[in-house]
């Protein structure tokens, strides 16, 4: 069981036009989840390694299908909010509730535990390339015993924006900013605001975003590699970088090109104690989630 309790980035001093700079490298790491599904983890390592609000980061990225058949089985959730990005391939998502999803290339489920859901995530195909992202975002305390929920956004349902340097942005929550236009994506209105932008540039193209000055923000870059602020410090691939306070990102392709995902949200400033797949803000609450887990009540009706 960890437990870590931070406060919201003071942002006073910062200005809204300053550029955010490289402040940590976080390398991935090689693990494993749910069945044996290999992955690679940046962000929720260990408590060290989460950026508040955001819990964790996964990258699952194979062409061998041993590295991801047996999926995720049948497990609980408890306080937060995951969110499943697929690039290539095809999961299938059960819940207790009754709820039934496709996941498939360029689609994201964003699924709310809230009080307690009981879901799997399954490979629906044999072979063939099998490559994403899940992100954990923590819920605010007052939010973490609502009720259980998902949305299945599908590709069409996701803008991609093409930027005027070369390269384009894909606008999965919050709102890009595309040479002067205001892209939404289909997420809007949670408490923690967060903004999650895929984008894909050509090499040496730059790319600037507005970030609002109190949020946390971090980069994956997924391919390729990044010059990042105004020094200029880079980001290699398959790593994340977290950003110093700012108002706006300012990044530069490498010689390769690069494709990165841009998350950023308010934090919370609140204590997290985390058991697993259960995030809450006490110990005596983790107890619980256990123990109603474990006497069947995440399954009941009105769970």
């Amino acid at each position: 069981m960890t437990t870590t309790a931070r406060g919201a980035a003071s942002v006073s001093n910062v200005s809204k036009t300053a550029t955010r700079t490289l402040q940590r490298v976080i390398q991935g790491l090689a693990t494993s989840d749910g069945a044996g599904v290999k992955l690679r983890r940046t962000l929720g390592q260990g408590q060290g390694t989460r950026l508040d609000p955001f819990l964790m980061l996964d990258e699952f990225f194979s062409d061998n299908p041993g590295d991801y058949l047996a999926g995720f089985p049948a497990h609980p959730h408890r306080g937060f909010e995951t969110v499943t990005y697929m690039l290539d391939g095809h999961m299938q998502h059960q819940d207790h509730l009754g709820n039934v999803g496709e996941l498939t290339s360029g689609s994201v489920q964003w699924m709310t535990a809230g009080r307690g859901i009981v879901h799997s995530e399954m490979p629906q195909q044999a072979d063939g390339r099998m490559r994403g992202f899940q992100l954990w975002i923590n819920l605010p305390a007052r939010e973490k015993m609502k009720p259980a929920g998902y949305r299945d956004i599908p590709p069409s349902d996701i803008p991609v924006a093409a930027l005027a340097g070369g390269g384009t942005v894909k606008v999965i929550a919050g709102t890009a900013e595309a040479d002067g236009r205001q892209v939404p994506g289909p997420i809007q209105g949670l408490t923690t605001e967060p903004l999650y932008l895929d984008v894909q540039l050509p090499p040496g193209a730059r790319y600037r975003q507005p970030v609002d000055p109190g949020h946390n923000a971090f980069i994956y870059a997924y391919e390729g590699s990044l010059a990042i602020g105004a020094d200029g410090r880079p980001l290699k691939e398959r790593a994340a970088g977290v950003l110093s306070p700012g108002g706006q990102v300012e990044v530069v392709a490498g010689a390769q090109g690069a494709r990165f995902l841009l998350l950023a949200a308010r934090p919370l400033g609140e204590p997290v104690v985390q058991y697993g797949p259960f995030v809450m803000n006490t110990v005596e609450e983790i107890e619980q989630a256990i123990a109603d887990f474990q006497a069947g009540r995440f399954t009941q009706s009105g769970a």
